[in-house]
């Protein structure tokens, strides 16, 4: 796209999100912002493919004390994980007083734990960065924030006050925390608009300094060396009165906007927005499917396949994967199991009913995990999160009772994860075989904690040759993602063909249209052995064994099968 292209495109977006109050200067601030941007030397960025594989983690998940954690983390992945992950999502990575990093102080800095912008590049000359923009809102101690509770001009307009013309009957939330608080200044009292926490106070987009100064911190992220930017909570940054304030228009069409920048300052720059709501609300992120994200995360995924090994049913997850088509050549699904967060129960809204629902719920808190609740605008509440390590929500007590099938179950879990359609996400704790860490949780009272614990360099690695359990999922996932990496059928932009082999198996059949390669795959989603009659001959790439139409699977077994 050459620059004029790019600017009318650009201006038209900033008249799309600012309507009748869209000003000239909105114009000539952001033509400066472009042409400073440009004469820098920018990287470049290779496109998706079949080799991509994110690994989900803080930047102190692991340390080792006197070191940067951030060159303690880049030691492990080339010494253990080696070219197995290509990409990693770094967590927020900046100085921050909660929510372990999503309230960032200082947009701009590396958390001196961490390390600083050179460990930063350092990673980044062996592994493809994900860095995280917490867009939404800032920590309450940052200097702009502090600066609207002390009068400065400049910042008044960047929070949202409390205006009892403003009709927030119906704003939807992920909390039950109050929507505003209020704050203790120079000059008296403030109120902010807080959708997460009173130490999380939302920006005013309106503001168009405050979209200006975001979108140079987005281009500094994709300069910095970050090759795909998750755009955090980003359906709640535009508010209106009388709305729910969730995936208005300029929330849309901001996202649309950095979509432009990011395509023509470092194209193949990979925009993935994090919306942890209903499937069809969710992949609205997609706009046209080439002008708005490239990646939206599969939320519906994680608590669908929990449901598939709870029930040993595949009904729901087959009928759903029937809905997931290939998007676009240049846009894609960002499929997990497992995050920092829970598993969200949004997303099953329509899919899942309330018994379906409840027995989760009850399988989670037998297993050890904790619920996270939302408030309802009829002033109800509701499941938002179930809070436990996947591997732990997966377990059926009463069935799944050597460590053998417990394994054999985590990996089948994650072989769906590596063969629907889109890249796949592995969070550290789900590589490493981890398991729910109750004193992070009883130590903290937060429920998130459970899955987020820490882990010393030389206890992990020592574990991971010692310790049974952890070793056999892990070299069971690193096996899964070489062999993955090497069939051009895996391409994030090969479409799926959902089949129907019984209740007991989900199966799909990938096919690259470029190349003509196609795979089979097959779980057993059950403990009990079940047999498939597959209406072809293939090789099983992970056992090596030939398949001659009939499979007898045994207890939660998969294929790829060529």
């Amino acid at each position: 796209m050459d620059k004029q292209t790019f600017l009318q495109a650009a201006e038209g977006k900033l008249q799309e999100i600012y309507g009748a109050a869209v000003q000239d200067q909105y114009f000539e601030e952001f033509r400066s912002l472009v042409n400073r941007w440009e004469g820098k030397e920018w990287n470049k960025n290779t496109a998706l493919s079949e080799e991509n594989i994110y690994l989900i983690t803080y930047g102190d998940s692991i340390y080792q004390q006197g070191r940067p954690t951030l060159e303690t983390l880049h030691t492990f992945l080339k010494e253990h994980a080696g070219k197995s992950i290509t990409d990693v999502h770094l967590l927020p990575m900046f100085p921050y007083t909660s929510d372990d990093g999503f309230s960032v102080t200082d947009y701009r800095t590396i958390h001196p734990d961490l390390g600083e912008w050179g460990q930063i590049q350092q990673l980044a000359a062996d592994y493809r960065l994900m860095f995280d923009f917490v867009a939404n809102h800032c920590s309450k101690s940052s200097e702009w924030f502090q600066e609207y509770v002390n009068g400065n001009s400049k910042y008044e307009e960047y929070f949202i006050p409390k205006d009892p013309a403003f009709d927030a009957s119906i704003v939807v939330r992920p909390r039950t925390s109050p929507l505003f608080h209020e704050y203790s200044g120079e000059n008296g009292v403030k109120t902010a608009w807080t959708t997460f926490s009173e130490d999380q106070v939302d920006l005013n987009f309106k503001h168009f300094p405050v979209l200006l100064e975001m979108t140079d911190i987005l281009l500094e992220y994709a300069y910095h060396g970050g090759t795909s930017i998750r755009l955090d909570a980003i359906g709640f940054i535009w508010k209106e009165s009388g709305t729910t304030c969730m995936h208005l228009p300029q929330a849309h069409a901001i996202i649309q906007l950095w979509h432009l920048v990011l395509d023509y300052s470092k194209p193949n720059t990979q925009m993935i927005t994090e919306t942890n709501v209903p499937h069809q609300e969710n992949i609205s992120y997609f706009g046209d499917g080439t002008n708005e994200a490239h990646m939206v995360y599969q939320f519906s995924l994680p608590p669908l396949v929990l449901h598939t090994f709870t029930t040993h049913d595949a009904s729901t997850l087959t009928a759903w994967a029937k809905t997931i088509e290939k998007v676009s050549g240049e846009a894609t699904y960002f499929n997990f199991l497992s995050s920092h967060d829970g598993i969200g129960m949004r997303p099953t809204e329509g899919l899942l009913t309330e018994a379906e629902k409840q027995r989760l719920v009850e399988k989670v808190l037998e297993n050890g995990g904790k619920v996270s609740y939302k408030n309802n605008p009829d002033g109800t509440q509701s499941v938002y999160e179930l809070n436990i390590n996947y591997s732990d929500a997966l377990l059926n007590k009463e069935e799944d009772l050597t460590e053998e099938l417990q394994v054999q179950k985590i990996l089948a879990a994650h072989s769906i994860l590596l063969s629907v359609i889109g890249v796949p996400a592995i969070y550290y704790h789900s590589l490493l075989g981890s398991r729910n860490d109750e004193k992070g949780y009883l130590e903290s009272g937060i429920n998130r904690r459970i899955n987020r614990e820490k882990l010393e360099y030389n206890r992990i690695v020592t574990e991971l040759e010692q310790d049974s359990r952890r070793k056999q999922i892990f070299e069971g996932m690193k096996k899964l993602m070489a062999i993955r990496q090497q069939h051009g059928a895996f391409s994030p932009y090969a479409p799926q063909e959902v089949l129907d082999l019984g209740e007991q198996v989900f199966a799909l059949k990938r096919t690259n249209q470029d190349t003509g390669e196609d795979l089979y795959f097959i779980v057993n989603v059950s403990s009990e052995p079940v047999t498939v009659d597959l209406d072809r001959n293939v090789t099983d790439l992970i056992s090596g064994e030939k398949v001659n139409g009939k499979l007898v699977l045994g207890s939660y077994q998969f294929i790829w099968g060529k």
